[in-house]
């Protein structure tokens, strides 16, 4: 007995030996196999390089891009960055793109675009922000200032991000049209926008949003003056170097502030015609934003024209700039005397309301007018 056990003692004792001298063999084959996997993949990844596998990505992209570009929204969303990095040129050409077929294959529904052209702030933007409150999806907003300005809006403004690219735009220079003629390009991307009016930081709207949208849209015309002056400042401007392009008895002065319809934004932004003349020819004296549109827009579609601005100014007080009102001018006289005695044509019948909005109001000018709104303006 005792030596059976000593004998089963043994044979124990020996398997214990042979099964981790397996193990360690199992182990030793592993890390000899793991050494010569990472041996050939640091050598295919030197000779081949990672970008090899990148084509098994791509196929997984492509019908996500592909799809993006062939649908009808990517081409009729307006731009979600006003803020792009095309020059002039490129952003012209762009914006001349236009529809052939008149009936547009989707739910269009015409929207005004409001486009401020200032130096910087907009120091009357709360009384601003009360107008549009509640139309959204019925207008678009542009702002062109100074390059060097950095427009500061909260998130929840309408201002929020509405700031295009700019350059500086000089009175009486033809900067100042380039600056319109910019603002104009951007608002055509938004193929929704019907309308477009020229408004700067000192300018108030007279009426609700509902009214002013209405006005704009029910009227045959476009709100431009162009009439023929034929005193000092105005055929006196003339220079007959603007021929063949423009003669004497063409020629029109109009206020700076104005509104136009789509067609004639069109006519504005592709103008390569008479752009050269007044560029070359009409300098101050000659103040090219009175007389640039007014008469190249007389030239090419004066039947689209009403031939008066929808913008109230004050010239009473003389000079070579309308009266500019502060706190102390806005009272409750002082806003009917806007509203009193206007005199008109709309649709070619006689009218008393002429003016969609005045200028020009201070800073300082905010908090009466802010409380005089919801009588006098209906907002």
């Amino acid at each position: 007995m005792e030596e059976g056990k000593e004998s089963t003692v043994i044979s124990r004792t020996s398997q214990s030996r042979v099964l981790p001298q397996k193990l360690l063999q199992l182990l030793a084959l592993f890390l000899v196999l793991c050494f010569v996997f990472s041996v050939i993949s640091v050598y295919t990844i030197r000779r081949f390089g990672v970008t090899s596998f990148a084509p098994a990505i791509r196929p997984t992209l492509q019908p996500c891009i592909q799809e993006e570009l062939n649908n009808l929204e990517h081409w009729i969303k307006p731009p979600l960055n006003l803020m792009h990095k095309m020059s002039d040129k490129e952003l012209f050409w762009r914006a001349s793109l236009t529809p052939q077929i008149k009936n547009y294959p989707f739910k269009r529904i015409p929207k005004i675009a409001f486009m401020f052209l200032s130096k910087g702030p907009l120091p009357l933007a709360p009384l601003w922000e009360r107008f549009f409150k509640g139309h959204e999806g019925l207008y678009s907003i542009y702002m062109h200032s100074l390059p060097s300005f950095q427009a500061e809006f909260p998130s929840s403004s309408v201002f929020y991000k509405r700031q295009i690219p700019s350059q500086v735009a000089e009175w009486g220079k033809m900067s100042m049209c380039d600056a319109e003629r910019r603002l104009i390009a951007n608002a055509l991307l938004d193929i929704s926008n019907e309308w477009f009016i020229l408004l700067s930081e000192s300018c108030i709207p007279l009426y609700n949003f509902s009214t002013v949208y209405n006005y704009i849209k029910q009227s045959k015309y476009s709100f431009l003056g162009a009439f023929d002056d034929q005193g000092p400042y105005g055929r006196g401007r003339y220079s007959e170097k603007m021929l063949p392009e423009v003669n004497i008895a063409q020629w029109r002065k109009g206020s700076q502030w104005f509104e136009i319809n789509r067609k004639l934004a069109l006519y504005i932004v592709e103008d390569t015609k008479y752009y050269p003349k007044f560029a070359d020819f009409c300098k101050p004296a000659c103040y090219v934003d009175e007389h640039y549109f007014p008469t190249m827009l007389t030239i090419e579609a004066g039947e689209l024209l009403a031939n008066r601005s929808i913008t109230w100014v004050d010239w009473s007080r003389g000079g070579a700039h309308p009266g500019t009102f502060g706190r102390a001018d806005i009272t409750e006289e002082f806003m009917k005397r806007i509203f009193e005695g206007q005199k008109c044509s709309y649709n070619d019948q006689p009218s008393s309301h002429c003016y969609l909005f005045a200028r020009k109001f201070a800073p300082s000018a905010l908090e009466p007018l802010f409380l005089l709104a919801p009588k006098f303006l209906g907002f």
